[in-house]
């Protein structure tokens, strides 16, 4: 099973598009439709509420060895042992704030979903859950999604570790965290 995760606007979907239309061996799997489907999701605030212990659950009578698993949910609902191979999808935070920007998100949504990113959650609740030798990161910022879905057949194969992405360069930029703080305001 191969599972695509990241923050919001990292390009999950558009990955998950350029997977299929370059091996259809894949079955996607998308893990906020399916929760909707089956009725696990609570709308609160801007957010949809999943029931995450529910979907676990339901996850595990879902996946196959085919499976594509698509959503920042992956973490919390999937079991290591499930999963062969973890990619988490990021982008720069300040590339993110224009495409939360775009999609109209709160300021909070835009402050946390930020911050996340920033920090790394995915990454980290990705190793927790699946294990360093399965969690890979790439960064999307620059990348077309041809050139993403090449990274991840070559991690898939053996022949790329993905990358290290790290954002706490951007604080030698006083400008460009002054700009991340202001331009949630």
């Amino acid at each position: 099973m191969l599972v695509l995760t990241g923050n919001p606007g990292v390009g999950k979907h558009t990955t998950a598009s350029e997977i299929m239309k370059q091996n259809a061996m894949y079955e996607i799997i998308d893990i906020n439709n399916l929760a909707i489907e089956l009725g696990l999701t609570e709308k609160a605030k801007e957010t949809l509420e999943v029931y995450v212990a529910e979907l676990k659950i339901k996850m595990k009578q879902k996946v196959s060895k085919n499976s594509l698993i698509v959503g920042h949910l992956a973490p919390y609902v999937l079991d290591e042992s499930d999963v062969d191979v973890a990619i988490v999808l990021r982008k720069n935070p300040m590339d993110l704030i224009k495409v939360f920007k775009d999609r109209g998100y709160s300021k909070e949504k835009i402050r946390s979903n930020t911050a996340a990113e920033f920090i790394g959650v995915t990454f980290n609740d990705s190793i927790t859950s699946f294990g360093e030798e399965k969690t890979f990161q790439i960064d999307t910022t620059n990348k077309t999604p041809e050139q993403v879905t090449s990274i991840i057949d070559k991690i898939v194969h053996g022949k790329n570790k993905g990358d290290i992405v790290d954002w706490f360069h951007l604080v030698d930029k006083n400008a460009a965290i002054q700009e991340l703080l202001d331009i949630i305001e």
